[in-house]
């Protein structure tokens, strides 16, 4: 087992020196004197999301922990992205791998998991994911990756080229080298506990403010405390939103939560697309609003400094989704007073 396992771990630590760091750019906002706002692109992983990040530390956490062992079926909670990585990174172990996920997942995310040779398990809604997996998982002898509860502990928040080490390692020759406010959705949460934690360790003025759609219980629950909070039903932002309060959600390393209209999220990728060129999924949508939010506040307050939030996924993952003018209206609704809105910073 151990020699195996020594060769499973060489095998991500060799592609994680393969992959170069994701690029930092600047939001070009003429309005917007003295406030820069940035994205970091993590659609350029090898597959081509943030997610890429976790699947690897997962994997990692799994070996090191003795939870996985030769021919293991790895089982995952996921609605695309987490599932598209962690199918990625047990193909280069050699493990089989199914992703529980709700029926709605985009095609295109279903098939690059079916790319890399994992399975798709589909279930009605988001609410039946967990109890599913750990179903299918018993069934198989299988292992539960379980992002959800080990995205906060599989990363380490005090450095070792993590996510937030990237961001302030980047930034140190821009105008403002330390940020005012980042701007993280949440999924797992974990990506938002690294973020937090790693500002509480450095030391540095910078606010961590999380951002929530709508259907999801992270907003409420840190506002009241109450982490015992479910909704029956699933977000519509692909990726972010959940109906429970799952633990690796750290609401103490948070400073302020934004709620985000779904309709806000999805006008704001594609007012993006017009503006830069580039397309991003649903989540970059929800994480840019906010942060021009934050903007707007610092500028009636006459204040400067640079924000900066994530482009988590490329939006050619969403073309029959959340770019199909159809799919939209009738899935999220009238997106144009948020385009309107928008409009004005152009």
């Amino acid at each position: 087992m151990n020699d195996w396992v020594t060769t499973a771990i060489n095998a991500i630590e060799a592609d994680n020196q393969r992959s170069a760091d994701t690029h930092l750019f600047k939001l070009e906002l003429p309005k917007l004197t003295g406030i820069d706002i940035y994205l970091k692109d993590e659609s350029t992983h090898p597959t081509g999301s943030l997610k890429h990040r976790l699947a690897r530390s997962l994997f990692l956490y799994a070996l090191c922990n003795g939870k996985l062992r030769e021919g293991m079926t790895v089982i995952e909670a996921s609605s695309g992205s987490t599932a598209v990585s962690e199918a990625y990174f047990a193909r280069m172990i050699g493990l089989p791998f199914v992703a529980v996920m709700p029926r709605k997942t985009a095609k295109t995310k279903i098939a690059q998991i079916e790319r890399y040779g994992g399975r798709c398990h589909f279930v009605d809604s988001a609410p039946e994911m967990h109890d599913e997996a750990l179903r299918l998982a018993g069934n198989v002898g299988g292992y539960f990756m379980d992002q959800f509860m080990y995205a906060e502990r599989a990363t380490d928040w005090r450095g070792n080229n993590n996510i937030a080490e990237s961001i302030f390692r980047q930034m140190q020759y821009e105008p403002h080298p330390v940020p005012a406010t980042i701007v993280m959705s949440a999924g797992t949460g974990g990506t938002s506990a690294t973020l937090g934690r790693y500002i509480l360790y450095k030391g540095y003025e910078t606010r961590l403010v999380v951002v929530d759609p709508e259907n999801s219980v992270f907003y409420e629950s840190f506002m009241t405390g109450d982490r015992s909070l479910t909704r029956s039903c699933s977000s519509c932002i692909e990726g972010i939103g959940r109906p429970k309060v799952e633990r690796s959600f750290q609401p103490d390393v948070i400073d302020a939560m934004i709620k985000v209209p779904d309709p806000s999220s999805v006008a704001t990728i594609h007012w993006m697309e017009r503006l830069t060129g580039r397309r991003a999924g649903p989540s970059t949508g929800t994480n840019l609003w906010g942060a021009l939010q934050i903007a707007e506040e610092m500028r009636e307050a006459g204040q400067e400094g640079a924000i900066v939030t994530l482009m988590c996924d490329g939006g050619e993952r969403y073309l029959d989704t959340y770019y199909n003018p159809d799919w939209v209206t009738e899935n999220i609704g009238d997106v144009r007073p948020a385009l309107e809105h928008l409009s004005r910073w152009a």
